[in-house]
C-alpha cells in the first residue's frame, strides 16, 4: 500500500506546507508517543535538529506532541542525526528524533525517527504511524497529573564529540595533518571542527555560520567546489564535507578531486579486513554504487551486497547478513561496530586513521578502483506512475538487452522528491549514453 507519509528517509517536504506542518508534527509526536508507551515507568524522547529556520516550529509542535501524551523531552539543540540515534540509547529513551531535510536546501525540511534500539524505524512500524495520524487520538492524551516535561541537554554536543574520538584507534594523533572541513552551514558545525582539532589535526572549518537559511548553500557534501578550491589554495593534505545533518560525507584529495562513498567504502573494507575487523565476508552497498566497487572487493576476495537505495535498508542488510561496513556512493558510510546510522564524521576518522598509518597522499590511498562509467539523470515528475507506461518499459527492456553483461540500469522513483532517477553504467561510455538519454526521453515524455 502506498504511504501517505513516509518515504526512504522519514518524512520530507517543504517547510510549513503540507506534510511538513506544525499540526501534523504534533500530531507525529503524539502518534510516535503512543506508540512508544509501554508500561507504567515515565517514557522519555530525545529530539535534535539541523540549523534550518523552520526546525524551531517544528521542534516546538514536536514538545507539544510528545508532552501531551505523557512523554519527557530532551532537546539537543543542533547536533548530527547520528548524536540523536547514539544519545537514543545513551539517555535510555524510549524513541529519538531528528528535525532535518539532509542535504537539501534550506526550505525543505524533516522528520526522522529511531527506536529505543538507535536504529531507524521499520517500514512497519511507520506503517502504523500513518495508521494514526489519520485517527483522531484526542481521547488517549496524557490527564494532566501525567503530562512530560521538556528538559534542554546542553551536554549533548560535548557527548558526541567523545563519542566519536573514541570510534578511532586510542593512538590516532592528527599532527601534522592540513584539514580543510566543510560542514555545510549544518548540525555539525561545532562538533566536527572540535573533535578534528582535538586529535591534532589543524583545520581550516569553511560551512560554519550557519543563518537559518544557508544550511548545504553552495557548500557542503552536495556542493563541494568551494571545499575543492579551498583545499588547492591552501595545500591541505585532504578536505572532508559534511551535509546539513551529517550523517554522510564525502572526501576532497590533495589535488582537489571529489572520492565519493564508493572509494571510502573500498578503502574502509580493505583496512578492516587487513586487520581481522571485517564481519561478513563483504561489504553492504546499495544498487546505486559503481560497479568498478563490486570488480575491486571481488578480486579481495570480499563479495558487495547491495541493498535498496536508503542508509536505513544498508542497515537492515547488515543486520540480516551480520555485516559490520556499508553505505552509500552518496556518503551514507555505516560502521555499525560504532553507529546505528550513517555517521559521516566517524567514517572520516576511520580514513583519517588509514591516512595517518600509510603516510601516503589521499589520492593514492583513495583511489581503490577505476570506477565503470556512470550516468545518473534525473526526470522530474508532476503525477501520475510513468514507469508503468507501456513505451516506456519497452524502451527500458531494449536499453538492457543492448547492455548485456557488460552493464545494468537502475530506474526508480525518488523517496524524497518528485522526480524519477534513471542511472546507468556500463564500460562502453557512449553506448551508456546513448541508452540512458533514450529512457530519460522516454519517461520525461511520459510524465508530462
Amino acid at each position: 500500500m502506498a504511504r501517505r507519509y513516509f518515504g526512504t528517509d522519514g518524512i520530507r517536504g517543504k517547510a510549513n506546507r503540507w506534510p511538513i506542518t506544525p499540526e501534523l508534527a504534533l500530531k507525529v509526536g503524539q502518534a510516535t508517543g503512543l506508540l512508544f508507551s509501554r508500561g507504567e515507568q515515565k517514557h522519555r524522547v530525545v529530539i535534535g535538529k539541523d540549523t534550518r529556520l523552520s526546525c524551531y516550529m517544528i521542534e516546538t509542535a514536536l514538545v507539544a506532541g510528545f508532552t501531551s501524551v505523557g512523554m519527557d523531552v530532551y532537546q539537543t539543540g543542533p547536533v548530527p542525526t547520528p548524536a540523536v540515534a547514539m544519545l537514543t540509547r545513551s539517555l535510555r529513551c524510549d524513541v529519538g528524533v531528528m528535525i532535518s531535510a539532509s542535504h537539501n536546501p534550506f526550505d525543505d525540511n524533516g522528520i526522522k525517527i529511531f527506536g529505543p534500539d538507535g536504529f531507524k524505524l521499520s517500514d512497519e512500524f511507520e506503517s502504523e504511524i500513518e495508521t494514526m495520524l489519520d485517527e483522531d487520538l484526542s481521547n488517549r492524551l496524557a490527564e494532566s497529573h501525567k503530562l512530560g516535561r521538556n528538559t534542554r541537554i546542553d551536554s549533548a554536543a560535548d557527548r558526541y564529540v567523545e563519542f566519536a574520538k573514541r570510534t578511532a584507534a586510542r593512538d590516532l594523533r592528527l599532527d601534522g595533518l592540513r584539514i580543510v572541513l566543510d560542514c555545510a552551514n549544518g548540525a555539525a558545525y561545532k562538533v566536527a571542527p572540535t573533535a578534528l582539532s582535538e586529535l591534532g589535526a589543524e583545520v581550516i572549518a569553511i560551512g560554519v555560520s550557519p543563518d537559518g537559511f544557508n544550511i548545504n548553500r553552495e557548500c557542503g557534501s552536495t556542493e563541494p567546489q568551494a571545499l575543492c578550491d579551498k583545499v588547492r589554495e591552501l595545500r591541505a593534505d585532504i578536505g572532508i564535507a559534511l551535509d546539513g545533518d551529517a550523517d554522510r560525507v564525502i572526501v576532497i584529495d590533495e589535488q582537489g578531486h571529489i572520492v565519493d562513498g564508493d572509494q571510502l567504502l573500498a578503502v574502509i573494507g580493505e583496512a578492516w579486513h587487513r586487520d581481522g575487523l571485517l564481519k561478513g565476508g563483504g561489504v553492504v552497498a546499495t544498487v546505486m554504487s559503481n560497479l568498478g566497487l563490486e570488480r575491486y572487493l571481488g578480486r579481495l576476495g570480499l563479495s558487495l551486497v547491495r541493498a535498496k537505495v536508503g542508509d536505513r535498508y544498508v542497515v537492515e542488510a547488515m543486520r540480516t547478513g551480520g555485516y559490520n561496513v556499508g553505505g552509500e556512493q552518496s556518503g551514507h558510510i555505516v560502521l555499525s561496530d560504532y553507529a546505528t546510522t550513517g555517521d559521516g564524521l566517524v567514517a572520516a576518522l576511520q580514513l583519517l586513521s588509514v591516512v595517518s598509518r600509510e603516510g601516503r597522499p589521499v589520492s593514492e590511498i583513495c583511489h581503490r578502483f577505476e570506477p565503470v562509467p556512470q550516468i545518473l539523470k534525473n526526470v522530474r515528475i508532476k503525477g501520475g506512475r510513468p514507469l508503468e507506461d507501456e513505451k516506456v518499459k519497452a524502451v527500458i527492456a531494449g536499453a538492457t538487452s543492448r547492455l548485456g553483461d557488460n552493464g545494468r540500469l537502475v530506474i526508480r522513483p525518488s523517496g524524497t522528491e518528485p522526480l524519477i532517477r534513471v542511472m546507468g553504467e556500463a564500460d562502453d561510455a557512449a553506448l551508456l549514453t546513448t541508452v540512458v538519454d533514450e529512457i530519460v526521453d522516454a519517461v520525461g515524455r511520459a510524465a508530462a
